[in-house]
């Protein structure tokens, strides 16, 4: 019932099915029920309450009422990274079993999709096997089986869902693969129908050239701003080449969340395990170490730290989301704190799951609370809100500095500088 589980139960019930969604904290689940999403994602409340007034919608603890009252089940669990850089499994190893179990006494063709996150293999090595030893039935016979990776933007979760650039899905038998892609026949998108580790390939694929785009456009960005030249500018030249496009070409402190981090890790685990080489991905992800630091190299180069008031501006990894997994505020945090500064931080939605991290963080409830007689400001994360910030706005500082780690403020104040522009 995270991002990928409730945002894909919500869109398959707006498209006309019946949804039960299945998770293990009572909370999350009497929240649910009562049309409160414990995650914030745009449109998702409304939606919820919508669909649960037309009764096409619930959730529970209780996994064998599910599954014995469903056709098909999604497997939505989170596959979080490893010290190693591997994937954590056992998430997945649970789900397997315990959709296993309540697959034992039920009559009839049921078909399993995993929808996690999962290196290539996963599915037919992992999750296949543990689901026909604790169910005691056959994958292909008396189940199906399919892979269906998700691509949904966080802050954009169900616009992406309702409208996907494409459907993916990986088959282990061609009957299954014909039922899911029934279930999608509503969505007005391309459906590509393959093996299942190639869906599986495709999701990391996809995710590992995003990143590739932002540490590429941030290390072109680190070169202009020595230059004197506009990477926005440059950027926006590149963009209407088709064969480039816009998206991913903002430079600024580099990238974060709860996949892009994740994926091009295990990827590069992957080749490395397989005897093969990620010198590419290996680059990107150094790219976006240094990136995240950099904003506060620079502003050390300004200012002694120890005993000043620094504020932030945003703390989730991005606009829309109250998401702070691997975000690049909390290496700005960390940096900060070390260095002896005082931090007043503030996000729209992501406080309160920074503040069971930073505890010792002061946080504010406005931006203009945050500013109030600060030696300097971080802007960390793209909020439409800080956009509209005032210099009247900034004249309640203490300090002039003022350092974007994602351009919003008009370029023309120059006063304002850019962590890479």
């Amino acid at each position: 019932m995270g991002y990928v589980g409730l945002c894909s139960a919500v869109g398959l019930a707006l498209a006309g099915h019946d949804v039960i969604v299945v998770g293990r904290t009572q909370s999350k689940i009497e929240s649910i029920n009562k049309g409160k999403s414990p995650i914030f994602e745009e449109g998702l409340d409304e939606a919820l309450a919508k669909l649960l007034a037309q009764g096409k919608f619930s959730a529970t603890s209780d996994i064998a009422k599910a599954v014995e009252a469903s056709d098909l089940t999604f497997i939505c669990v989170g596959t979080p990274s490893a010290e190693d850089g591997s994937i954590d499994l056992t998430d997945i190893k649970k789900a397997s079993e315990d959709v296993g179990k309540a697959l034992t006494g039920k009559q009839g063709h049921h078909i399993i999709i995993v929808k996690s996150t999962v290196v290539p293999g996963t599915t037919e090595q992992c999750a296949i096997p543990i689901i026909e030893a604790s169910s005691g039935k056959k994958a292909g016979k008396d189940f199906g089986v399919c892979m269906n990776p998700e691509f949904l933007r966080e802050g954009k979760a169900l616009e992406d869902f309702m409208k996907p650039d494409r459907v993916v899905i990986g088959e282990f038998d061609k009957e299954s693969g014909d039922v899911l892609e029934g279930v999608y026949s509503s969505f007005n998108a391309p459906v590509v129908r393959v093996p299942l580790k190639t869906a599986e390939m495709i999701k990391y694929a996809s995710n590992s050239f995003l990143a590739t785009k932002i540490s590429f456009m941030n290390e072109v960005a680190n070169l202009c701003k020595k230059l004197g030249i506009d990477v926005y500018d440059v950027a926006k030249g590149m963009g209407h080449d088709k064969r480039i496009g816009h998206r991913f070409l903002n430079a600024g402190v580099g990238f974060g969340g709860s996949c892009f981090p994740k994926d091009v890790s295990a990827l590069i685990h992957l080749a490395k395990k397989s005897g093969s080489k990620a010198d590419l991905l290996e680059t990107v992800m150094s790219v976006n170490e240094k990136q995240k630091r950099k904003i506060v190299d620079i502003l050390k180069s300004k200012l002694d730290l120890k005993g000043k008031k620094i504020a932030i501006l945003g703390l989730a990894f991005k606009d829309g989301t109250d998401d702070i997994r691997d975000a690049p505020s909390v290496e700005v945090l960390n940096e900060l704190l070390k260095s002896g500064a005082h931090v007043s931080a503030y996000d729209p939605k992501a406080a309160e799951n920074m503040r069971r991290v930073f505890p010792n963080v002061s946080y504010a409830k406005s931006a203009g609370e945050a500013l109030t007689g600060a030696d300097a400001c971080l802007i960390m994360t793209e909020w439409p809100e800080f956009a509209k910030l005032t210099d009247k706005d900034f004249s309640a500082m203490k300090g002039k500095i003022v350092i974007e780690g994602r351009r919003l403020l008009d370029k023309s104040r120059a006063k304002f500088e850019g962590v890479c522009w």
